[in-house]
């Protein structure tokens, strides 16, 4: 079961999804609310959409990840489908103080989505089993 965002965040983003279909762009109306919600982490993620830098994993049994290219150049692995990345971001500002409802990875795949720019690959189950332990890892160390 996937754990929603908050009806708010999903209205808006549902609006803006609506918008890029009508007009190929989000009115400022919507990234006005978007910043907002969100702050400094709304242009943040903003910015990794227009620098492409999201990327959809998939494979053949349907398990799917995301990996997000930051600005500092480090890639975080993302799961959407819980809302969880592995940046310390999301350690501190999401799950420690609970002061933010996403990192601005998670934003830019959920905004990549709706402006239909998240890249895709698709890779054995065995290479995402990797990429997730790899992450993992990483995080470890």
């Amino acid at each position: 079961m996937a754990v929603a965002l908050p009806g708010v965040v999903e209205e808006l983003l549902s609006e803006m999804a609506a918008a890029v279909r009508e007009s190929a762009r989000i009115p400022d109306e919507h990234l006005l609310s978007l910043k907002f919600i969100f702050g400094a982490s709304a242009v943040q993620a903003l910015d990794l959409v227009d620098r492409h830098s999201v990327t959809l994993i998939s494979s053949p049994s349907g398990r799917r990840a995301y990996q997000v290219l930051g600005s500092s150049g480090k890639t975080y692995t993302c799961l959407a489908s819980c809302h969880y990345c592995s940046c310390p971001a999301f350690a501190f500002s999401v799950l420690r103080k609970s002061d933010s409802l996403l990192c601005k990875h998670l934003l830019a795949i959920y905004l990549s989505q709706v402006m239909g720019t998240c890249q895709e690959l698709s890779v054995s189950d065995k290479q995402l089993t990797d990429i997730l332990l790899m992450e993992k890892k990483q995080e470890a160390s």
